[in-house]
């Protein structure tokens, strides 16, 4: 691993971003870990059981403090198992299992199913409205949960979500790389809110989760 290799892996907190929707095997309630391969027989098949074990072992083995989506969207057995044996040591993010949606948010909370919303105002397939969304926030960290405001496929330049993210004290932003113009765009914005709020600025840093009072 590179970052053995280059010995700052100490340095690091890491967090992962996890697409399996698209691999759980709904009729036999599987996780296939090969189903991209074209010959697939089907040998890495494993249970929610096995793949929660998988991700605690990754978790005791590597500095990790997020994840994102690690079942499919509709697991919530597995979802609501892993957060509460890992849940305070761990971020657990919910990104398709909410949609920014505060009916699956409220299911999630009574459920115990993650611990943090990924907030999204639009996404391509449907419309999510901007008031729908900031309930949503309001919900999470009501009862302590972190938010992610995050970018999304097919993103523009537009800088919305740097202002929402500070607006609502998120804590937390995804807005990949900065490798490209409309990633940069976001951090940019960031960089000039923080010189117009001046000494009021406040960086979450390790209290990225909760970086103020639940409101």
């Amino acid at each position: 691993m590179l970052l053995l290799k280059l010995d700052i892996l100490e340095r690091l907190l890491l967090g992962w971003m996890l697409l399996l929707q698209n691999s759980m095997m709904i009729r036999i309630k599987t996780y296939d870990l090969n189903f991209k391969e074209e010959k697939n027989d089907g040998s890495q098949r494993i249970s929610g059981d096995s793949l929660k074990n998988v991700y605690k072992s990754f978790v005791t083995e590597y500095p990790i403090v997020s994840i994102e989506d690690p079942f499919d969207q509709d697991d919530w057995e597995h979802y609501a198992k892993m957060t509460g044996e890992i849940g305070e040591q761990v971020q657990i993010v919910g990104d398709d299992l909410l949609v920014t949606n505060p009916k699956r948010v409220e299911k999630a909370i009574k459920e115990k199913s993650c611990n943090a919303l990924l907030l999204k105002v639009a996404l391509p397939s449907f419309f999510i409205p901007l008031t729908e969304s900031i309930e949503a926030v309001r919900m999470s960290k009501t009862c302590g949960w972190g938010v992610m405001a995050s970018h999304r496929s097919g993103e523009t330049e537009d800088t919305f979500i740097a202002d929402l993210s500070v607006g609502l004290a998120t804590g937390q932003i995804k807005t990949g790389a900065p490798c490209r113009s409309e990633r940069l765009a976001k951090y940019n914005q960031l960089l000039r809110i923080e010189e117009e709020l001046g000494s009021a600025a406040v960086y979450a840093g390790s209290k990225f989760r909760v970086p103020v009072e639940p409101y």
